[in-house]
């Protein structure tokens, strides 16, 4: 695994990130609290440092799962996790948001789940536009001043929301995020009109979630035949989803897929295995965030870190998943400096 800088810190992470939303999840797509302990290990002895939560997922539990699981190793690994939305249907109307109240009383329980005394990297989960983005950031920065949080990071903003930010923290000399989280893959790759630019501009760390389409670029699934709950996540996920399926069956997709399958299959990967290689790839990115639900996925992402695609392959991928031409971007890029 390859190791590299965070944004405009000085702190390096792992390529790729050991996502865990599904950890604590007792159906029959989540990942036991034994298997779940079992892959963190794995990941770190395969040289990774970087575990990726929040506080929402599973009501807190793959928070507890973390702190059980790095007892002895705290030190070695670098925790990110996040605040904004409710843990439970109880919380209460400010028990969501970005608000200071709700920050300070997300970090002091993720503390206590995580078992640590401090958050590596702690993460706006989405934005909050109910809140003044000054309180939220002031707050972010009073955690990092008492010790609480090390870096910090954002997800999930509209860019003139992120610019906002950025701008309200340089003029008032407050913390700076110097990561950003958001979904991209093959086929979702509609950040690079604004987001990306922004993330070179503002030296922020791009750590891709979904970097699989929500299981798509598995290749498990077949053009024409609609996938069922119990064929993975792809089938659960009601329409609305970022990862539903009506969002994933079209015919650039497929084209994807094809493409895809041709390059693991002289390579002899997985169609995951390049996917994620493709992601490792592109420049703004820091670490790629696998969602490994099962050892078996696992051992399989891993892969992905001693692929490094040839100029020909990338070219190849790019031709096939290149978002279309928007204005004012294709305007831009005819008549406007260069």
């Amino acid at each position: 695994m390859q190791f590299k800088k965070l944004g405009r810190s000085g702190l390096f992470v792992s390529d790729i990130t050991l996502g865990t939303m599904t950890f604590g999840d007792d159906g029959p797509k989540g990942t036991s609290e034994a298997e779940s302990i079992d892959i963190i290990h794995k990941y770190l002895d395969a040289g990774g440092n970087h575990l990726d939560t929040a506080n929402g997922y599973n009501a807190g539990r793959s928070e507890e799962i973390i702190g059980k699981a790095l007892k002895g190793k705290r030190d070695e690994v670098l925790i990110a996790t996040k605040v904004n939305f409710p843990i439970t249907a109880d919380d209460g109307i400010n028990g969501k948001g970005l608000s200071r109240h709700n920050i300070i009383r997300g970090v002091e329980a993720s503390l206590r789940r995580l078992e640590t005394d401090y958050i590596d990297l702690y993460y706006m989960h989405a934005q909050d536009i109910l809140t003044p983005i000054d309180e939220s950031l002031r707050a972010f920065d009073d955690l990092v001043r008492m010790g609480k949080v090390r870096y910090i990071g954002v997800s999930n903003f509209m860019a003139w929301r992120l610019m906002k930010a950025l701008a309200t923290s340089d003029g008032r000399g407050l913390e700076r995020f110097v990561a950003a989280q958001y979904q991209y893959s093959l086929v979702k790759r509609e950040i690079e009109y604004e987001f990306v630019p922004l993330f070179e501009e503002e030296g922020l760390g791009l750590m891709p979630w979904g970097p699989l389409g929500g299981g798509f670029l598995t290749g498990k699934y077949k053009r024409g035949q609609r996938p069922t709950e119990a064929d993975g996540r792809i089938g659960s996920h009601p329409a609305h989803s970022e990862e539903a399926w009506n969002r994933r069956n079209t015919d650039k997709n497929w084209d994807i897929i094809d493409t895809l399958g041709s390059i693991a299959e002289e390579r002899n990967a997985s169609y995951a295995q390049i996917a994620l290689a493709w992601i490792r790839a592109q420049k703004t990115v820091t670490s790629v965030i696998i969602g490994a639900r099962t050892m078996k996925q696992l051992d399989d992402n891993l892969g992905a870190a001693t692929i490094d695609l040839t100029a020909e392959e990338l070219e190849q991928l790019e031709a096939v998943s290149t978002p279309p031409e928007l204005y004012p971007y294709r305007f831009l890029g005819a008549y406007a400096r260069k």
